[in-house]
């Protein structure tokens, strides 16, 4: 019985511990997240929104990905490295995007693209 107690106690803290060592970077994917959905919704609102398609696609997938990332890393997963290679290489390609378009909403949203992007690479190399 203590020995069922001791292993459980253990996976928990294996679990919280991997959320402490990811915690940057899942701030940086909410963060990213968010900012890629108040693009897309901003670029929506946009004179020419056929000009801003790709954008709002790029967005809502970033944001997606994003979400999806920081899930797995507060989980504790095995695949949490696997998708934050995808997750930075998707922002990256949202980043680039976004910083084709003159306004405000798209320069933050590729900051914090390049900046959840340098996160997740960080995360997947430790």
């Amino acid at each position: 019985m203590l020995w069922n107690i001791s292993c459980r106690i253990l996976k928990k803290s294996k679990t919280m511990r991997d959320y402490h060592e990811y915690k940057s970077c899942i701030d940086a994917c909410l963060k990213c997240a968010a900012i890629c959905n108040h693009c897309a919704s901003c670029c929506t609102r946009e004179e020419d929104v056929k000009m801003m398609a790709k954008c709002i696609q790029l967005d809502m997938e970033c944001a997606t990905i994003c979400y999806a990332s920081a899930e797995l890393m507060s989980l504790g997963s095995d695949r949490s490295k696997d998708i934050c290679i995808i997750c930075a290489d998707l922002c990256n390609e949202c980043a680039s995007e976004c910083s084709k378009h003159d306004n405000q909403h798209c320069r933050k949203c590729a900051k914090a693209c390049r900046t959840c992007s340098e996160e997740c690479m960080k995360m997947a190399a430790s």
